[in-house]
Order: structure tokens, then C-alpha cells, then sequence
């Protein structure tokens, strides 16, 4: 590849990378949120070794400008084309957010064993995650979560051919490709449009043994209110205010 072109190719980068994670918050649709600095850092790293490299190719065309170059016949591969797309696509296309497709296939995060848990507030509904909900549900042996009104947010994942649905969230370790999903049955309310963001409120769906492994993560909904989607929708923090 002549060097003009590594060098476009770089500034292109470059730019893109800077425009998703230090003028929007587009990388959130790539890596966690802790990825941010080294985004930066890459982006303007690449931004300059582009632009040296523009600087220092002119250099060498004036330098040589008197002379004939008839003998080079070099041209840039048609296939190293295909590079710029991933640049420009930085720039000029948002790559759609993971959903319920993704949920549907993801792996299952396995929630994290718990030694002890701290007694629950008393605020009623009781704001959850649902990662800390399915931990109370199959692991608290005080069965605290028994009766408790709760709410949580998260994406609509359709079940499958029982019109059934799960509350959804979809959480990055590292970035995209590690993406993993928590999810919780809903129970008694018709399913929402997939993908679309909710506040579910209700109490646990008896069905196992509440505090072991066998009860299941489901929720009785009593109320069921649409919220937006949140920025950084690759967590699962506790609920959102409702619209």
C-alpha cells in the first residue's frame, strides 16, 4: 500500500475512534464503559502517526520532485480498499445496539455466589438489579425476597412460541464479543415490543425452592411502564425512572 494512503488510512482511524469515544458515546456499543481513556489514547496516537506520515511523504515528493518516476508502477491492492470501511464506518455509521437477538443467543452470566447477603430496606417497591434479584431468589436461605414488591429494568427478550417474555439486560466483561446476558421471566402481562426498555414491578413467581438453585428467576408483574433506554445499556444497574 503506497503511504498517502497509509497514512489516509490512519488519519481516518484516527478520527473515527475520536469521534466514538471523546465527542459521543457511541463506544459504548463497542467496549465498557473503563475502555474510554485508551480509546482516546489510540485515536489521537493513530491521528498523528497519520498525519507525520503525510508530512513526511510530501518531504520526500519535493525532495524528489524534479526526478522521473516512470519505472513505478505500484498501485494499492484493490482489496486494501476494503479497509477504509471499518474507518468510515466510525465516523458515519452507528452500528445498531445488541437486543433481544443477542440475548437469545448470548451466554448466560452466571451470578456471582454469595456468602452472606445484608438484610433488604425497607422501600417498597424495592429497586433491583436483576443479577441481585436472581441471587436472592436461588441463593438468600432467609428467603427475604419472599413477598416483596421489587421493581427492575431492562429489554424486552421474546421467549418463544408461548408468548412468554424476559426482562433483559445484556453485560459486556471486556466489549461486544464477550457479551453475556442476565434475564428474569415475566409472568401475568402480555409481552412488550422486543427490545423495547421497561420498568417491571412485582413480586417473585413462586416456582422451585425459593433459595436454592431450583427457584426459578421470574416475576409476578403488576405494573409494566415504558423508560428509555439508558446510555450505557451494557450493565445492569438498578432501575431507571420511569417516563
Amino acid at each position: 500500500m503506497r503511504r498517502p494512503v497509509q497514512a489516509l488510512l490512519l488519519v481516518l482511524t484516527g478520527l473515527g475512534l475520536l469521534h466514538a469515544a471523546l465527542f459521543s458515546d457511541l463506544y459504548l456499543r463497542y467496549v465498557k464503559q473503563g475502555l474510554r481513556p485508551a480509546l482516546v489514547a489510540s485515536g489521537v496516537l493513530l491521528l498523528l502517526l497519520g498525519l507525520a506520515g503525510a508530512v513526511l511523504e510530501r518531504g520526500h515528493g519535493e525532495e524528489h520532485g524534479g526526478h522521473a518516476h516512470g519505472h513505478d508502477h505500484s498501485a494499492v491492492p484493490r482489496v486494501a480498499w476494503l479497509l477504509f470501511l471499518p474507518a468510515l464506518s466510525l465516523l458515519f455509521h452507528a452500528p445498531p445496539a445488541l437486543g433481544a437477538y443477542t440475548a437469545a443467543r448470548a451466554a448466560t452470566k452466571a451470578v456471582k455466589a454469595e456468602k452472606r447477603f445484608d438484610p433488604l430496606p425497607a422501600a417498597s417497591p424495592l429497586p433491583m438489579t436483576l443479577t441481585g434479584f436472581t441471587a436472592r431468589v436461588q441463593q438468600d436461605r432467609t428467603r427475604a425476597i419472599r413477598g416483596r414488591t421489587v421493581t427492575m429494568t431492562g429489554f424486552v427478550t421474546p421467549s418463544g412460541q408461548d408468548g412468554g417474555w424476559y426482562l433483559t439486560r445484556i453485560i459486556f466483561t471486556c466489549c461486544a464479543a464477550d457479551s453475556q446476558s442476565v434475564k428474569v421471566r415475566v409472568y401475568g402481562t402480555d409481552s412488550p415490543p422486543a427490545n423495547s426498555w421497561v420498568a417491571v414491578t412485582g413480586t417473585w413467581h413462586p416456582q422451585g425452592a425459593l433459595g436454592t438453585r431450583a427457584a426459578a428467576a421470574a416475576l409476578d408483574a403488576r405494573h409494566t411502564e415504558s423508560v428509555a433506554q439508558p446510555v450505557n445499556a451494557y450493565t445492569d444497574d438498578l432501575p431507571l425512572t420511569p417516563n
